[in-house]
């Protein structure tokens, strides 16, 4: 069955808003959550009956004006409305895409980062590659290399993210913006979300509420097993060589007891 990323957006957007959100008066719906879908029509000068077919995934290819317009209703912020306009008029999938090995020249800059954590993630957030800091940093996810399937499925994960909640919403959101880029959706990703919402009640939570958010520059904090709380900020970007994968770079506050924890935990791994 063809994926309908539009609709399904479109209607999780609605659901997240109440009538007073867009100024009209009333209470809410008892039976309907959110915003009803005659009211976003309404605002957004369509018909109800087309909406449907939009959430419904029979209509597909809605202009610009009527995208503009309902991220406008749907109070989305700039990179919410880039999502929709994507998922709305998906770009030319790229054959690099499917490509799930690092180049080698990346890989030797990682690896000379000595005493800076580094990795790069594939399109369904695999790791792909690691420096040996950056494989010490994560030791607690043993052999699990999908970044999702660590975070929603071993226990562990709500230990080591001091913030899980946040850093999970954040993992989710992620997801859902790659999904709309070049690269499109593989069977790889159906399969891991499919396991997960089936799995997990927290994924499937923040799965449904469609959060849209790339990351770029973030703050970590974990509670790693051999070092103790590590205060770490991290930059995700894009490999051009290679679209869908993502370099990820952690660093620590110079002179910050994270600094000394990350020289001890190379230390102690003999980087």
């Amino acid at each position: 069955m063809k994926e309908n990323r539009l609709g399904e957006f479109i209607r999780a957007r609605r659901d997240l808003l109440s009538p007073a959100d867009v100024g009209l008066a009333g209470p809410r719906s008892l039976r309907t959550s959110g915003l009803r879908r005659e009211d976003l029509a309404t605002l957004a000068g369509i018909s109800a009956d087309y909406l449907s077919r939009l959430e419904q995934g029979r209509e597909r290819n809605p202009s610009h004006r009527v995208i503009k317009a309902l991220a406008e209703v749907l109070r989305l912020d700039t990179e919410a409305t880039e999502h929709l306009h994507r998922l709305a008029h998906p770009p030319l999938a790229d054959a690099a895409c499917a490509a799930d090995e690092v180049s080698p020249e990346l890989g030797r800059m990682l690896a000379a980062w000595r005493g800076t954590p580094a990795m790069v993630l594939g399109p369904e957030l695999d790791v792909l590659v690691a420096n040996p800091l950056g494989t010490a940093l994560y030791s607690v996810a043993g052999t699990q290399s999908n970044a999702l399937l660590f975070m929603f499925l071993d226990p562990q994960a709500k230990e080591f993210f001091v913030d899980w909640e946040i850093v999970a919403r954040r993992t989710v959101a992620a997801l859902h913006a790659g999904a709309a880029v070049r690269c499109g959706v593989s069977a790889r990703r159906q399969a891991i979300v499919r396991r997960l919402c089936a799995e997990s009640a927290d994924f499937a939570r923040m799965w449904a509420k469609h959060e849209v958010r790339q990351t770029k520059y973030e703050r970590m904090r974990l509670r790693h097993p051999v070092v103790g709380e590590l205060d770490l900020t991290y930059h995700t970007l894009r490999v051009n060589e290679a679209p869908g994968q993502l370099l990820k770079v952690y660093q620590a506050e110079p002179g910050s007891p994270t600094e000394k924890a990350l020289r001890e935990l190379a230390s102690g791994r003999n980087l």
